[in-house]
């Protein structure tokens, strides 16, 4: 057991077929199940292409020892290729069958703890524990291997575009501006860190000013914050960037980009250019900066409802705020008073402080604010949303941002739940003009929406000191079926425009010196203007293969707690580790 005793894999199990009846060739995978029948014995023999059946006779010498074979096992096989009598459709391999002249065990198994297979309904925590067995499943396999097929189109297009891939650290300097960084302690410099890097920002903008012109990186990146469903503490980002260039430039050659990747891996054949839509235009009609294209129900601005009606919270909010309302077709018979209750959780998390409904009935209507809503209001608010019999009418009413996100949020999941959209379609568009800083009332500050180097819209540039909160950047997205695949803006280039843009986010000269110091004195030696994207890499490799959960399409993920079952990370290191590093735990 365990050495190949000169035997050699001549075949994968997937790969046989009938015109190789009559070979005799040598297989070597995995057993999936073992069935004895007494005078017969089939193994399937399992590898990354595909299950093979293997046919053992009660005569054969090596009968015995097949006979204690179980489920993982590892095992060599070689024998002769024939035709299946019972032909299993269900697998490319089922019209043959291999008969068995030479078996050998290669390595046991203990009786796994979650099933090799597709279906398999073992708890995620249990899966990512045994990762190395869930690996084994076809459909693990197959996203990994569309994945590397997704990394390899990238950089075929890139080197083919005069892209030149460069490596950039990953031990580098800690960033304002931006998420939590992951701290590293430095031995030789004691009291000293690194960070692990959120995004080769910097490093990409020091590449364009050392003339190399067009870069790009398959570079892995962390962010110590809070997880969500679809967010690891490490991540994989194209990273790419083009001196001598402006908005249209980068967005052009993003499109032949992305329309190559498509074309190679799904055969799908994107037509171009894609759409592009203002920032503003998808927050009004979409209450999202990456709206889901895919289905037509806009958010619709209701604030005359207020001068028609005589009701406090929409006089208050038409001063202040907004008055927002969607319509769902056909709906009102499938949400009750009970099911709406729902409803009103979700616009709650957004901070909305409830949900208005109006059913759209044969004799009139019925509504949440019956006792307010009169026959002028009612009327005037059915023409704007284009109602009918049987649609029901939802309202939110407050400010601008928590209306416009909650009513956002809810048609996201209408869109889910009524089947609003085929999941094969495909709606991709870029968002521009975002807004070049957002107030953060917890600093009391502006920060920049998306870092302190992207470049403000040129007309916008005067604003800069007066009043920053206009300003628009030379910023874009590309948003693909309402997730965000990837973003990029034009970056300053002068030293003057960034000098003002450290003051409008408050940034004495003190600290940009310690934190910004190498990258503000090489901007005096000469940068040309200069822009890039980054794609989400596991983003858009979850879209490639249709899964809805980012560890499928990742080796070895983490928790949503950033951990990983599998080696017990993070953990404990002991006394001595910590003193070669300078570091004292503190007592909580």
């Amino acid at each position: 057991m365990g050495n190949m005793d000169g035997l050699r894999r001549t075949h994968y199990c997937g790969s046989l077929r009938k015109e190789h009846i009559g070979q005799e060739v040598v297989l070597m995978g995995w057993v999936q199940k073992q069935r004895d029948l007494g005078h017969l014995i089939f193994i399937d023999i399992r590898d990354y292409t595909g299950i093979c059946q293997v046919v053992i006779k009660d005569t054969d010498s090596f009968c015995d020892l097949t006979k204690t074979v179980r489920s993982e096992f590892v095992i060599a096989v070689r024998g002769i290729v024939r035709s299946r009598e019972s032909v299993n459709t269900e697998i490319p391999t089922g019209e043959i069958e291999l008969e068995t002249n030479m078996f050998k065990v290669l390595a046991e198994s203990k009786t796994p703890p979650i099933y090799v297979k597709n279906d398999d309904t073992a708890q995620e925590n249990l899966r990512l524990k045994y990762r190395y067995l869930d690996l084994r499943k076809p459909s693990i396999q197959k996203n990994l291997r569309i994945r590397g097929k997704m990394a390899k189109a990238f950089r075929d297009f890139l080197d083919n575009n005069t892209f030149l891939e460069v490596e950039t650290p990953i031990l580098t300097k800690p960033t304002p501006e931006g998420a939590r960084d992951y701290l590293v302690p430095s031995r030789v410099n004691p009291h000293e860190f690194y960070a692990l890097p959120q995004s080769p920002q910097l490093m990409k903008q020091m590449l364009m000013l050392g003339g190399i012109d067009r870069y790009y990186q398959i570079a892995r990146c962390f962010r110590d914050e809070d997880l969500r469903a679809n967010r690891q503490p490490e991540f994989t980002q194209v990273d790419i960037e083009m001196s001598f260039v402006d908005v249209d430039d980068v967005i052009s050659m993003n499109e032949r980009l992305i329309q190559y990747v498509f074309k190679t891996i799904k055969n799908i054949e994107l037509p171009t250019p894609f759409p592009r839509m203002k920032y503003s235009e998808a927050i009004e009609k979409y209450g999202s900066d990456k709206p889901d294209l895919r289905f037509d129900m806009q958010i619709h601005n209701v604030n005359f409802l207020s001068s028609l009606m005589d009701f406090s919270v929409f006089t208050e909010a038409a001063l202040n705020g907004r008055i927002g309302a969607i319509c769902v077709k056909k709906a009102a018979e499938k949400y009750s008073r009970k099911a709406i209750v729902k409803l009103e959780d979700i616009v709650k998390t957004f901070g909305a402080k409830g949900l208005i409904w109006i059913k759209i009935e044969e004799e009139g209507f019925s509504s949440s604010i019956n006792k307010f809503l009169n026959e002028n209001a009612y009327k005037a608010l059915v023409k704007e949303m284009d109602a009918e019999v049987g649609d029901i009418i939802f309202v939110v009413a407050g400010s601008y941002a928590k209306t416009q996100d909650s009513l956002g949020a809810l048609r996201v999941h209408f869109g889910k739940e009524m089947n609003l959209y085929n999941q094969n379609d495909l709606a991709i568009t870029w968002i521009v003009e975002f807004p070049l800083f957002e107030y953060d009332e917890e600093e009391q500050r502006y920060v920049a929406k998306h870092h302190p180097f992207t470049h403000p819209m040129e007309e916008d540039i005067a604003l800069i000191e007066t009043h920053p909160e206009k300003m628009r950047a030379k910023a874009y997205d590309i948003v693909m079926n309402g997730d965000e695949m990837g973003g990029g803006s034009i970056r300053i280039n002068t030293v003057d425009l960034q000098e003002k843009m450290f003051k409008a986010l408050g940034l004495d000269e003190d600290t940009v010196r310690r934190k910004f110091g190498f990258f503000v004195d090489a901007f005096q030696y000469g940068a040309p203007p200069h822009g890039g994207i980054a794609y989400g890499f596991d983003r858009l490799a979850m879209l490639m293969t249709g899964t809805d959960n980012i560890k499928d399409v990742l080796a070895f993920p983490k928790t949503q707690s950033a951990t990983c079952p599998l080696t017990g990370a993070p953990s404990i290191v002991d006394e001595k580790q910590l003193a070669e590093a300078h570091i004292m735990l503190r007592n909580e």
